[in-house]
């Protein structure tokens, strides 16, 4: 029968054996982890300080001088349908402030592409601002060519009552009718950063 050294010799060494395991598996997971986190760093999407603009001369667009950005994260062909937004804003009577909230619709329904489909919740949507094919937005022409889909989006807009007064977001979502009301809140200091550079200071 083992002795009293005997079975304390034995429990040290399975005690030992037992920190070396957990150790073992600890630095497993460790790298794991890290290797995790490196990937998944990694695969995030891209920061608007990130974003690398393709060299391209200045543009002028009605009222508004385009550079080749990015400013906000957004290149010059964004750009550029961000200055039909202000444009169409400006012919009026409309301010930055404003004008800011049509550009930030835009981007939260387009990125400022001026996409020719919908999505599965609305197919006939089309433009900038998505604008459906229900006979509120004029025709397919109209929803396409950014300026006068911009129109149609502030005409909406001013009759809104207390649209002066509206959080941004707010208002977006009173002449859009889209699901979140809170959907367009994100792409407000992009907005006005764009609204800034091209068009002048937008007021709180």
């Amino acid at each position: 029968m083992p002795g009293a050294s005997s079975r304390i010799l034995g429990f040290g060494v399975a005690l030992g054996g037992g920190l070396v395991i957990a150790l073992a598996i600890a630095i497993v997971i460790a790298a794991r982890s890290a290797l995790l986190g490196s990937f998944e760093s990694s695969a995030a999407a891209p920061t608007a300080a990130s974003v690398s603009c393709p060299a391209a001369a200045p543009k002028q667009i009605g009222t508004v001088h385009v550079p080749a950005g990015p400013i906000a994260g957004y290149c010059q062909d964004q750009l550029i349908n961000a200055a039909h937004i202000i444009n169409a804003a400006r012919a009026l009577g409309i301010g930055t402030h404003t004008q800011a909230v049509g550009v930030m619709t835009a981007m939260g329904e387009s990125s400022l592409v001026n996409v020719d489909h919908g999505d599965a919740v609305g197919p006939d949507s089309r433009g900038l601002f998505q604008q459906r094919d229900n006979g509120a937005w004029g025709s397919y022409t109209d929803r396409m060519t950014p300026f006068t889909a911009a129109t149609s989006f502030f005409t909406k807009l001013v009759k809104v009552p207390g649209w002066q007064t509206m959080q941004p977001t707010l208002l977006a979502h009173t002449v859009q009718v889209n699901a979140d009301p809170q959907h367009y809140a994100s792409y407000w200091p992009a907005a006005v950063a764009v609204v800034e550079e091209l068009s002048g200071p937008v007021p709180n």
